[in-house]
């Protein structure tokens, strides 16, 4: 791709720029993992890097003459989406690149041939949103929702419009993490997305249809893996998800709406916050948290650097209230991965978080080594084919 500032309509156009999509109605969004039609907006002519178009609400469909060279990632699942459709050096920023580039490197450590290198690699978003460092980058594509952008100090509509057009479109969707409420400059037709629609969104920007359909189908096999092998609902354990910092338990409800949860709700277990009042983050002390002392404990984070689980269950342990907690007492207190996760990660994460919760069925989970890659398996007690998948990676498909 072209790489001056000086950019016209041969490099991308705009088709549809409002907040609606083509044929988006309502709020109950999109769960398919199959393959967009041309009337979804993503066409391209045989994954031949040739003309083609994408479509995500709110950003509508914008159409590429070829094939991005250059991303502008925020958050860490537009970078391994990227990765795992063989496009990772596009990525030129990343969200906490230590701590995010540490796990997804943790887990690609598993996959022959397969690596991210984000030594050297900005924070976006650590001292705010710039349009300075937008325009000195010249991406040809924004993986981050306008909508999200919007809401951060200093941008309105008419910024996010005017960057989209002096050097490339925007392309992304926050609020299908949570199901939370945009923006009411982006409210009107908002669609809400589960993971893997996303990710097919993503794939079209980079004319990989093929090798998203590859990977649909190591998810697809993973999930009828899991599903096959879960006990009944009565013989399931309890389960809380929290990120704890400076002794307080920060919430998450496991089973609800949007990708956050991708790794976590398909495994069926008993939410101890099922019930919370709360819309996001609901927080608790020691003293609350043993109120509803759940099974086992998954913390955010655990996997990645200043909150590896071990140092966090010491933590926890050494607290009088906290050593009473039934994940402490029978060493159930896991790492839990990042909730900002693509598709690679959101297949170890599920095949993780499978082995914590139901070690009798899928078969016991070691522990995230401080530092370290993610755990080897034998063969035969992993979850799903990780030579399969870098092949897919590898564009062997």
């Amino acid at each position: 791709m072209s790489s001056g500032s000086a950019r016209g309509p041969t490099r991308r156009q705009y088709i549809t720029t409002t907040g609606t999509l083509i044929g988006a109605g309502t709020l109950a969004g999109c769960t398919s993992t199959g393959p967009e039609s041309e009337e979804d907006g993503n066409t391209g002519d045989g994954d031949d890097g040739g003309p083609h178009t994408a479509t995500m609400s709110p950003v509508g469909t914008v159409e590429f003459d070829e094939v991005p060279e250059s991303a502008f990632v925020a958050f860490p699942q537009y970078a391994d989406a990227a990765v795992a459709l063989g496009h990772g050096d596009a990525v030129n920023t990343l969200f906490t690149p230590d701590l995010a580039g540490t796990t997804m490197n943790a887990y690609y450590e598993r996959l022959p041939g397969v690596s991210f290198d984000y030594e050297g690699l900005t924070d976006p978003l650590a001292e705010g949103l710039s349009r300075e460092r937008l325009l000195e980058l010249d991406s040809d594509v924004h993986f981050i929702d306008p909508a999200y952008v919007v809401s951060t100090d200093g941008w309105e509509r008419s910024d996010v419009e005017d960057v989209a057009e002096q050097v490339g479109p925007w392309f992304g969707n926050y609020y299908s993490g949570t199901h939370a409420t945009p923006p009411s400059a982006y409210r009107d037709g908002y669609e809400y997305y589960d993971l893997w629609g996303v990710v097919e969104r993503v794939a079209a920007v980079f004319d990989e249809t093929h090798r998203y359909e590859a990977l649909a189908s190591v998810h697809a096999d993973l999930l009828s893996t899991i599903e096959s092998g879960l006990p009944p609902a009565e013989e399931r354990p309890t389960v809380a998800r929290v990120s704890f910092m400076n002794d307080t338990f920060y919430a998450l409800k496991a089973d609800a709406p949007g990708y956050w949860q991708a790794d976590t709700r398909p495994l069926g277990a008993e939410d101890v916050f099922a019930g919370g009042e709360w819309n996001l983050w609901g927080t608790l002390d020691y003293e609350a948290m043993l109120e509803v002392d759940p099974d086992v404990i998954l913390n955010l984070w655990g996997t990645a650097p200043s909150y590896y689980v071990e140092d966090t269950r010491q933590t926890v342990a050494n607290d009088p209230a906290g050593s009473k907690l039934s994940a402490i007492d029978n060493d159930r207190f896991y790492a839990s991965g990042l909730r900002y996760q693509g598709p690679i990660m959101n297949l170890f994460q599920l095949e993780m978080t499978a082995k914590q919760l139901y070690p009798d069925q899928f078969g016991e989970w070691p522990g995230f080594p401080e530092g370290g890659p993610y755990p080897e398996f034998p063969e035969s007690e992993r979850l799903f084919d990780r030579q399969r998948l870098a092949d897919v990676v590898a564009g062997e498909v």
